[in-house]
């Protein structure tokens, strides 16, 4: 009787140790750590305002996707690049401020390429150095092993999954990782993953059923989906669309025939069941990573009731969640919008998934009238990289930049390769280049024979005449000697000249159409020939009315300048991105002759805080976002500036629009 009571209290203490989910809803933040290079992240994509207002939804948690492999050194060691764990550490960092959960989420996968069998000699290299990387911080941490591994059996996946569950586990015991099956995370394969030792698991299963429905207008399935459409939900026998032809004969003619079996409440609530039924045979705590309606081809009164009806039965059965996505092709927000939080939040779907609707406002364009930065270390804010051909791009180069952190570098590839940002939304910049506003920025070539333009693309409108016209200037050896030293640029914006437009496979000669009310891209292309064996670095790219930009000479190509040193004091600056106010952290020594100021991105001074009074050690003071006569500054970039003497240390500093 003793031992069956021991027994019986052992079974209960395992039944009851598991890892139990302190989250319950919440989205992946797609798009931002999802490149295939970290050279190529976006990182002022998102902020701690985004992470904020995610929170102010009512979600509790962030499923964040990373490319992490495609961000390594590559076989053997695949060491992770320093540029991704300095960005990654700001969302871990963001996270943990706002008390929002965070699951980093190996998302290295291709839909059409089945998961190796080595995988697993990528894995236990990535993850220990991830682990290693935050086993300090907070319990607001998660590690996703990886995304939907498919084409490799469950039972060598469960295999690899427990060695990399080890691997972990050697440098970290405290945080909880997330494990799921092959075929694509599916809840039919929750059954077939080992039982594993570990109590601080959570079990993922992905869900997007009946796909005919959540996928239609998807073009990576096989076969593309593109041309179907309005394939309702529930089913319904009058508006259920015939099978274009091009899909005849195929599985999507057939599930179009059974689909009235499919298209409603109970179908989806049995396979939910297939999950929760692995949860009550293994008394494990179960996680729905992905769900969602593909937007383009889906009604939305459809989308928002399966929307309503798989949230529901999650929330009723316990099961936490996270919506694919926040923004794109699966989003919170409204079709063919700039996917403002204030102005274009999708609210039958939100209210649809139970989250908290924020007061909504109608978007307004505005005139720029101040000037912007387009790079500086970063992407400006509202700028899409969107590249394309096949060249060598890296935004956060780390030779000799002009000053900084970074510098971005652009070499190879075939005649017309583009750097290509994309403004969102278009810009209105007719007053600024009205006033005498220019390109300014820092460049350095190779080799003397490179000639490329710079060009400004306007937005096609719907009017058949009209075309994506261009204004252009040309840089070569006679703009900026390429002697491999950095050399300051500033192009008044009036002398672009109009070049033309090529639309649709035509090239359309200049008629004095362009649009400076319209901007839609920023260009930087190879015009003139191929780009191999020529190399181009660029720095603090702004649009300004100011031309004092200073060249500081870190070094060229095999020469360093032997009077450059890296800044010998620091400052930093908390909240970046600020609202109001940020307080800036400085150390003073005992050489008192200080000053601590506030710049624009253009050089002006902003203010001057004072300094007397303090005595040497660590200090923070509060700048509030105002200017010397108490006036509060734009939104923008602000440059920190603490010297002693002849010794300096700057930060940047970003002020956001106030949330309206």
């Amino acid at each position: 009787m003793k031992k069956n009571l021991i027994l019986a209290l052992f079974l209960l203490f395992v039944l009851t140790s598991q890892a139990q989910a302190p989250f319950h809803r919440g989205v992946n933040l797609t798009g931002w750590f999802q490149t295939s290079d970290a050279g190529l992240i976006q990182f002022r994509k998102f902020t701690i305002r985004d992470f904020a207002e995610i929170k102010s939804l009512g979600c509790d948690v962030i499923r964040l996707p990373v490319n992490l492999h495609d961000m390594t050194s590559g076989a053997p060691d695949y060491l992770i690049d320093p540029i991704l764990f300095s960005m990654l550490d700001s969302a871990v960092t963001w996270a943990e401020t706002l008390q929002i959960y965070l699951i980093i989420d190996n998302h290295s996968f291709d839909p059409s390429v089945n998961t190796s069998p080595e995988i697993g000699q990528v894995l236990t290299r990535v993850w220990p150095q991830i682990a290693l990387r935050y086993k300090d911080r907070s319990e607001f941490i998660y590690y996703e092993i990886l995304n939907e591994p498919h084409g490799i059996s469950n039972q060598l996946w469960g295999s690899i999954q427990q060695q990399t569950i080890d691997a972990i586990r050697a440098v970290d015991t405290k945080h909880t990782i997330v494990v799921g099956p092959s075929g694509y995370n599916s809840y039919n394969d929750l059954a077939q993953m080992p039982v594993y030792a570990d109590t601080n698991l959570i079990y993922t299963f992905h869900f997007y059923d009946p796909f005919l429905f959540t996928h239609q207008g998807a073009s990576w399935t096989s076969p593309s989906m593109e041309s179907l459409a309005g394939v309702p939900f529930p089913y319904d026998a009058e508006t259920m669309p015939a099978c274009p032809p091009e899909l005849q004969n195929t599985w999507i003619d057939d599930a179009l025939g059974y689909y009235h079996t499919q298209g409603n409440a109970a179908y989806v609530h049995s396979l939910i069941d297939i999950a929760l039924q692995f949860r009550e045979a293994r008394n494990v705590n179960i996680f729905c990573g992905e769900f969602g309606v593909y937007i383009p081809n889906s009604d939305n009164e459809d989308r928002v009731a399966w929307y309503n009806l798989v949230s529901e039965y999650f929330n009723q059965m316990n099961i936490p969640w996270t919506t694919w996505d926040y923004k794109g092709g699966f989003g919170l927000f409204e079709a063919n919008t700039y996917e403002f939080f204030n102005h274009h939040l999708n609210i039958p779907l939100l209210q649809a998934l139970g989250l908290n609707v924020p007061e909504q406002q109608e978007y307004t364009p505005f005139t720029d009238t101040t000037g912007f930065t387009i790079y500086d270390d970063y992407l400006g804010s509202g700028i899409n990289e969107s590249s394309y051909a096949n060249f060598e791009i890296n935004y956060y180069s780390t030779h000799y930049p002009n000053n900084e952190e970074y510098c971005l570098y652009w070499s190879g590839g075939p005649q017309y390769s583009n750097i290509v940002l994309d403004f969102v939304p278009d810009k209105d910049l007719s007053q600024l280049h009205q006033s005498g506003y220019a390109l300014d920025l820092m460049v350095r070539g190779n080799v003397s024979d490179i000639r490329f333009d710079i060009r400004f693309l306007d937005s096609k409108t719907l009017i058949p005449e009209d075309h994506p016209w261009r204004m252009r200037t040309t840089l070569s050896n006679s703009t900026a000697v390429w002697d491999k030293r950095w050399h300051h640029l500033h192009i008044p914006l009036s002398s672009f000249t109009e070049q033309g437009s090529w639309d649709n496979n035509t090239w359309i000669e200049p008629q004095g159409l362009f649009d400076w009310s319209a901007i839609d891209r920023f260009e930087i292309v190879a015009e003139y020939g191929s780009f191999d064996g020529k190399e181009v670095w660029f720095d603090n790219i702004r649009i300004t009315n100011q031309d004092t930009a200073t060249v500081i000479e870190t070094g060229t190509l095999g020469w360093i300048n032997p009077g450059f040193r890296k800044p010998e004091v620091t400052i930093s600056a908390a909240p970046n991105p600020m609202s109001s106010s940020a307080t800036l952290k400085f150390y003073l020594s005992e050489y008192n002759q200080a000053s601590l100021s506030v710049y624009s991105a253009a050089g002006s001074l902003v203010k001057t805080l004072s300094l007397s009074g303090l005595s040497p050690g660590s200090h923070a003071l509060e700048w509030d976002g105002r200017d010397h006569s108490g006036k509060e500054v734009a939104p923008g970039l602000y440059i920190c500036r603490f010297s002693e003497g002849s010794r300096q240390g700057y930060c940047k500093l970003l002020k956001l629009p106030p949330v309206k």
